[in-house]
C-alpha cells in the first residue's frame, strides 16, 4: 500500500513536472533567452552574447515576413531578396561571410522599415562537386566506383550524404547572424524545384530556344563530363612547369613549345609548324597561313602529309594566323580548339576526334609516343619554353580539354538583346555602374549556353531519343521531350503521325547544368509554374546581391530566363560586391593555403590550429611549407575571438564600391573593442539611469544634450542616405563616429560631473535627470542604427533599456522601427559651432598640458614655469577664429585611448 502511495506520489510530481515545462515553453516564445535581468557582465563577450538569442529569434518567427504584417497590403511595401544558393558540399569562407554580413545587413534594415521582408535560403546541389565528394568517399570507404553501383544506386548513395552532411552550410549561416526564413529553405533537388527545372526544359525546347548540336565543349577527362567556363580555372605558366594531372603516376610537362614539320605533298619541301599540345596533331585536317604571308603564296592548292597515316591535309590561307609568331604557319585540329574549329568551319574541313582513335593510349602518354615517333622520322624540330595558360577544371584539378560532343544547347541571342535592353532603358539596374560594359559586352555578344553535363547526379535531361518504325520522312531518329515517356511518345506519334505502338524511346542519360536549375532559382523557390500564393506576393523580387564574378554565370542567367520564362524580371537592382583578398591583395584560394574561415574569426584559433587545416588540405607538401611560413608571419599568436558582431561589421566597413576588399584579419579586432565600448557605455549609462527611470519624450536639454542629440541626429540622416546607395563604409563610418568619438569618447565625460554633483547635492538633480533623459536617447537610438550591423550585442544591450512604450513597443531591436530621418530634427549649426568652440579649446589646453607636461600628480604651477599669457593668448586667438568663421577643422577628433578619462573630470585644469 506504501509503494503504491509513494508511486501514486511520484506520478503526481511527474504531470506537475511536464505541466510546469509545457507551461513554460508555451510562455517562452514571449520572454527573450538570454538573461538580461541580472547586471551586465564587467566585460564583453562574443561567446555570452552570441549564443542564445538567435534560437529566439527564429521561435518568435522576427524572420518570417508575416510577422507583424499589416493586412494584406502593407503600405510599407516589400522586400524580397533570394539567397545566392550556397554548394551542398560547401563550407563557409570570408566570401561567403562577405554576401551574408552585406545581405542581412540590408534585410534587417527592411524589416526595421518595417517593410514585409523575406531573405530565402536555398541550397544548389552542386551536380559536379557532389558527385565527385561521393565518388572518392565511396573509393575510400568501400573501394567501389559509381559504375560498380550503377546509376540507381549510386544516388541513394548521394541522397544518404546530403542528408547526413548537406545542411552543414545552414548552420553556419545562423551562426553568421542571417536573418532568414529557414521555414523556406529550398534545396535545387527538392521535388518542388525539380519539377520548376523539368517544365522550363520542356516549355523551352517545344519552342526551339533548347536544340541539341555537335560542337566543341570544355571536357573534363578525369569526370567524363563537359564542364562549364566558371568551373575552369586559367593556369598561367611564364615557361616550362611539371603539374600534376589526376590519372598520372609522374607530373606532366607544360609551358613548352614543340616545332616538327610537315612534308608537302609532291615534293621534297616542308612546313614546320608549332604547338604546345602535340598529341593533338593525330587529329590535324589542315595547315593554315596568312593570306599576306609571302612564305608560302607557292602553297595555293597544295596539301601536306600526315606522318602517321596517309591523310593528305590542305594549306589554307586565313586572317587569324599571326605571321609574326613561329614560322607563321599554324596546324589546324577543328576538333580540339576553339580557334581552330571557326578555321574548320570556314573552309569546310573535317573533324576528327582523337579520343576515337585506336591508340589506345591515354592523352598524356600519347604526347610521349608522338613525341618520340616525330623524332623517329625526322620530323621534329625543337622544344622551347614558352609562357601560357593552362585550362583546370576547378573540380577534379584536371587539364581540361576542348572537345566535340553533342551536347544540348540554350539559344541565347535573343534572351541577351532583352536582357541588355532592360538594363538600357532602366528597368533593371546594376550596382555599382562600372558593370555595365562588362554587362553589355556580354549580352551583346551572347554565344549560346551548353546545358548538358555527363553525370549521375542532377536533373535528369527531360529529353528522349526516338526511334520510329516504318516512317517515310525522317532519317530513323529523332528528340523529344516530356513529362514522362508517355507523354513523349504520344508527342512524337503525333508528330510522324503514327500509332504510339510504332515509337520506341530511350531517355538521355546526361544532367542538366547546375546553372540552369539556379538560373530560375528566384521563381522556382515560390512554386512556379503554380500560380501560388508566395508567388504573386514575391516574385518578382527587389534586389539580387551577389559577388561581381558570377555576373554572366547567374545574374545574366536569372534575367534571361526570368524574362522568357515569366515574362518579368526577377529583381528591380543588382549589386555587385568586390572580391575578398588576404592583407596582401592575393585572392583567397585553397590552393594558396591563405583562405580564412570565419569561424575561425569569430571564435579565434591557435597558430597550431591553423597549421593543422593546411596539412588536412590537398596542397603540396612544399605549398604547405610555404603557406605555414605565411600563416606564422600574419598571425604568430593565431587569430584571437573576434565575434560575429565584429566581423560583420568589419566586412560592411571594408566594403567600398569599385574595388577588392584586402581584408587584414587583425583589423577586425578592433571592431572586438568597439564592441567593448559600447558595452561599457550602457553599462555605465544603467547605472546612471538607475531602477526608477523612466523614459519622457521631451526634455529641457543643456548645450552639449542639444549637441550630442544634434550629433545623432546627423547619424540617422548619413545612415539612412547610405543605406539607400548601399554605401557601406559610410553607414559604418557614421555609427562608429558617433558612438566613440561623439557619444562616449565626448558627451559621457562631459556629463559625468553633472550626476556626480547631484549624487552629492540633491539640489543639482535637475540637469541631471535631463542629461539621463539625453542619454536614454542616444543609446536607443544608437543601438537601433547599430542593430543591422551588429544584431547581437544591439539586442543583448537593447534588451536591459527600459521601454518608453513597454505594452507596445516590439518585444526585439531586430523587429523595431529603425531610425527615421525625417523624424529627427535636431540638427542646431548654431549649437554644433558652440561645441566646436569648446572642442577647440579643450584639444588646445591638453596639447598645451602635454608640452608643458602638466599631470594631475604634480603641483602644476610650482613645478613647472608656466607662462599663462601664452596659454589665453592662444585660446583668444582661436576664439577670434571661430567667431570670424575661419575656424574649419572638424570637431571632435579622435581623442586617444588613454587620455579619455581626463575629459571633463578635472583633468584638464
Amino acid at each position: 500500500m506504501k509503494e503504491c502511495q509513494e508511486g501514486t506520489q511520484l506520478l503526481s510530481n511527474w504531470d506537475y513536472c511536464s505541466f510546469l515545462q509545457l507551461y513554460l515553453n508555451q510562455i517562452s516564445i514571449y520572454l527573450p533567452v538570454s538573461d538580461v535581468v541580472s547586471p551586465l557582465p564587467d566585460s564583453y563577450s562574443p561567446q555570452y552574447v552570441e549564443a542564445a538569442w538567435y534560437p529566439w529569434w527564429e521561435k518568435q518567427g522576427f524572420f518570417k515576413p508575416e510577422f507583424g504584417s499589416i493586412g494584406e497590403q502593407n503600405p510599407r511595401g516589400i522586400f524580397m531578396m533570394c539567397i545566392p544558393p550556397p554548394n551542398v558540399t560547401g563550407s563557409l569562407h570570408l566570401g561567403h561571410a562577405l554576401t551574408n554580413a552585406i545581405q542581412d545587413t540590408l534585410t534587417r534594415w527592411h524589416r526595421m522599415r518595417c517593410e514585409t521582408t523575406l531573405w530565402n535560403p536555398g541550397c544548389d546541389h552542386a551536380g559536379i562537386a557532389t558527385q565527385v565528394v561521393v565518388e572518392k568517399k565511396l573509393m575510400r570507404e568501400k573501394g567501389t566506383s559509381r559504375h560498380d553501383l550503377g546509376r540507381e544506386k549510386f544516388i541513394e548513395e548521394v541522397w544518404k550524404w546530403k542528408n547526413e552532411k548537406g545542411d552543414r552550410i545552414y548552420h553556419q549561416l545562423k551562426k553568421l547572424g542571417s536573418s532568414l526564413d529557414w521555414d523556406r529553405a529550398c534545396f535545387t533537388m527538392d521535388p518542388k524545384l525539380s519539377y520548376a527545372v523539368q517544365e522550363a526544359f520542356i516549355r523551352m525546347h517545344d519552342e526551339g530556344v533548347i536544340y541539341r548540336s555537335k560542337r566543341l565543349v570544355n571536357w573534363s577527362c578525369s569526370l567524363n563530363s563537359a564542364i562549364s567556363d566558371i568551373e575552369v580555372d586559367k593556369n598561367e605558366l611564364s615557361g616550362r612547369t611539371l603539374l600534376p594531372v589526376p590519372g598520372y603516376k609522374e607530373k606532366v610537362e607544360f609551358g613548352v613549345l614543340v616545332s616538327f614539320a610537315y612534308k608537302v605533298d609532291g615534293s621534297d619541301e616542308e612546313v614546320v609548324v608549332a604547338t604546345t599540345r602535340i598529341e593533338t596533331m593525330l587529329g590535324d585536317t589542315a595547315v593554315a597561313v596568312h593570306p599576306s604571308d609571302s612564305r608560302y603564296q607557292h602553297l595555293k592548292g597544295k596539301t601536306v602529309l600526315h606522318p602517321f597515316c596517309d591523310r593528305k591535309m590542305p594549306v589554307v590561307f586565313d586572317d587569324f594566323v599571326d605571321m609574326s609568331f613561329g614560322t607563321g604557319a599554324v596546324k589546324i585540329t577543328p576538333a580540339h580548339d576553339h580557334n581552330d574549329y571557326e578555321v574548320g568551319v570556314r573552309h569546310n574541313l573535317c573533324l576528327i576526334i582523337t579520343s576515337s582513335l585506336p591508340c589506345g593510349m591515354k592523352r598524356f602518354d600519347a604526347r610521349k609516343a608522338v613525341l618520340q615517333a616525330l623524332k623517329d622520322r625526322d620530323q621534329f624540330k625543337e622544344i622551347k619554353d614558352n609562357p601560357m595558360v593552362v585550362p583546370v577544371c576547378s573540380r577534379s584539378k584536371d587539364i581540361v580539354e576542348p572537345l566535340m560532343k553533342p551536347q544540348w544547347y540554350v539559344s541565347c541571342s535573343d534572351m541577351g538583346k532583352q536582357a541588355a535592353d532592360a538594363v538600357r532603358e532602366g528597368r533593371l539596374k546594376i550596382i555599382p555602374d562600372h558593370h555595365l560594359k562588362t554587362w553589355f559586352n556580354w549580352m551583346d555578344n551572347i554565344r549560346d549556353w551548353c546545358i548538358s553535363r555527363q553525370l549521375w547526379w542532377g536533373h535528369r535531361i527531360p529529353a528522349y531519343f526516338i526511334t520510329v518504325s516504318d516512317a517515310s520522312d525522317m532519317d530513323g531518329h529523332y528528340w523529344v521531350s516530356g513529362r514522362t515517356p508517355e507523354e513523349a511518345r504520344e508527342k512524337a506519334a503525333k508528330r510522324f503521325n503514327v500509332s504510339p505502338d510504332k515509337i520506341a524511346l530511350r531517355q538521355d542519360e546526361d544532367v542538366l547544368d547546375t546553372w540552369f536549375s539556379s538560373g530560375i532559382f528566384p521563381f522556382s523557390i515560390f512554386g512556379w509554374p503554380n500560380e501560388t500564393e508566395d508567388l504573386n506576393v514575391f516574385y518578382p523580387g527587389t534586389l539580387l546581391e551577389t559577388g561581381h564574378d558570377i555576373l554572366f554565370f547567374w545574374v545574366a542567367r536569372m534575367v534571361m530566363m526570368g524574362l522568357k520564362l515569366t515574362g518579368k524580371l526577377p529583381f528591380k537592382e543588382v549589386y555587385l560586391h568586390a572580391v575578398v583578398r588576404d592583407a596582401h591583395g592575393r585572392k583567397m584560394s585553397k590552393s594558396l593555403g591563405n583562405v580564412i574561415d570565419p569561424l575561425d574569426v569569430i571564435t579565434g584559433i591557435a597558430l597550431e590550429g591553423l597549421h593543422a587545416q593546411l596539412m588536412d588540405s590537398n596542397l603540396d607538401p612544399l605549398e604547405v611549407e610555404k603557406a605555414k611560413q605565411g600563416q606564422k608571419a600574419d598571425y604568430p599568436n593565431g587569430i584571437p575571438e573576434c565575434g560575429t558582431d565584429a566581423l560583420r561589421f568589419a566586412l560592411c566597413a571594408y566594403t567600398s564600391q569599385g574595388r577588392d576588399i584586402n581584408l587584414d584579419v587583425n583589423r577586425i579586432l578592433g571592431y572586438r573593442h568597439f564592441c567593448n565600448k559600447l558595452w561599457n557605455a550602457v553599462k555605465f549609462a544603467m547605472r546612471t539611469l538607475g531602477d526608477q527611470f523612466v523614459p519622457a519624450d521631451k526634455a529641457q536639454e543643456s548645450v552639449s544634450d542639444r549637441w550630442i542629440l544634434s550629433r545623432l541626429s546627423t547619424a540617422v540622416a548619413q545612415c539612412d542616405a547610405a543605406f539607400r546607395t548601399y554605401d557601406f563604409p559610410a553607414i559604418t563610418t557614421a555609427i562608429y563616429n558617433f558612438w566613440l568619438y561623439e557619444l562616449c569618447d565626448v558627451y559621457l565625460e562631459s556629463v559625468k560631473p553633472v550626476f556626480i554633483k547631484a549624487k552629492e547635492d540633491g539640489s543639482c538633480e535637475r540637469p541631471a535627470a535631463v542629461c539621463r533623459q539625453t542619454l536614454y536617447t542616444c543609446l536607443e537610438v544608437g543601438l537601433r542604427l547599430l542593430a543591422p550591423l551588429m544584431p547581437f550585442v544591439t539586442e543583448e544591450l537593447y534588451q536591459r533599456l527600459p521601454r518608453r512604450r513597454p505594452q507596445s513597443d516590439p518585444p526585439s531591436i531586430c523587429v523595431t522601427p529603425y531610425p527615421d530621418a525625417a523624424e529627427f530634427c535636431w540638427q542646431c549649426e548654431d549649437v554644433d559651432r558652440d561645441m566646436d568652440f569648446i572642442m577647440a579649446v579643450v584639444r588646445t589646453i591638453r596639447s598645451l598640458r602635454s608640452d608643458y607636461k602638466l599631470t594631475k600628480t604634480a603641483a602644476d604651477c610650482k613645478q613647472t614655469k608656466l607662462n599663462c599669457s601664452s596659454l589665453v593668448k592662444q585660446i583668444e586667438k582661436l576664439s577670434e577664429k571661430i567667431s570670424k568663421g575661419d575656424y574649419k577643422e572638424k570637431v571632435p577628433v579622435k581623442v586617444q585611448e588613454q587620455d579619455t578619462e581626463k575629459v571633463g573630470r578635472g583633468g584638464n585644469r
